[in-house]
């Protein structure tokens, strides 16, 4: 996928506007030179910017269950995927990240282009609990430390989707049987090699005695 198909993509599967294109146009843009100042994203990504970030990010709404659903991001960084999320999402949209720089920058920028989000400052497992329809995090931690995280943010209906790239299915077979739920690998639109966890009714039970496998369905 090159940047005019990433495009062409994000217009058909979302019936995307003009003016939400527009909008992450100009997202794009202030990510660029924002980039020059605090190590966003990386220098090499940003000639693929709509394929390996916007698209990367914009593609985990197709598991989401409702248009009205409930969504936090967690460690949300340079804005992906929360903030490319609540551009094309109608439920509301929570954005949760410690870095000093970077909030700055996410409160920026979602004033400028008018993306609606509730922006924490803080660490994750700082912040108050609350249940979430749907949580997501993409390169924040490895698997089980983002399920410890979540926790505090998810109900037996929770949706987890976790963009793991090429490490998907590694990371969910390390998953100890401690956690228990129903896991299941779906392919990236971005990244033929790349995967997406996504997880339902996650709960975890007392340590297992010894490391278990967990397949990936």
């Amino acid at each position: 996928m090159d940047e005019a198909a990433a495009r062409a993509w994000l217009r058909a599967r979302f019936d995307v506007s003009r003016e939400t294109i527009e909008r992450l146009d100009a997202f794009a843009a202030m990510l660029r030179e924002e980039n020059d100042r605090q190590n966003l994203v990386s220098a090499a990504s940003l000639e693929h910017l709509w394929v390996r970030h916007i698209v990367d990010s914009a593609q985990l709404l197709r598991f989401s269950p409702s248009t009205s659903a409930s969504w936090v991001d967690l460690g949300s960084g340079a804005g992906f995927p929360g903030l490319i999320i609540s551009l094309l999402h109608a439920g509301p949209v929570t954005l949760i990240e410690e870095r000093r720089l970077r909030v700055d920058f996410l409160a920026h920028a979602s004033e400028r282009i008018g993306a609606a989000v509730e922006l924490i400052a803080g660490k994750v497992e700082k912040v108050k609990a609350r249940p979430f329809d749907v949580i997501s995090a993409r390169a924040l931690a490895p698997l089980p430390r983002l399920l410890e995280l979540g926790t505090a943010f998810s109900t037996a209906k929770t949706l987890w989707v976790l963009p793991k790239g090429r490490n998907a299915q590694s990371e969910l077979e390390a998953l100890d049987s401690s956690w228990q739920g129903s896991f299941r690998l779906e392919p990236s639109v971005t990244d033929a090699h790349a995967a997406i966890i996504v997880a339902e009714a996650v709960s975890r039970t007392a340590a297992p005695s010894r490391k278990g496998k967990r397949k990936a369905s």
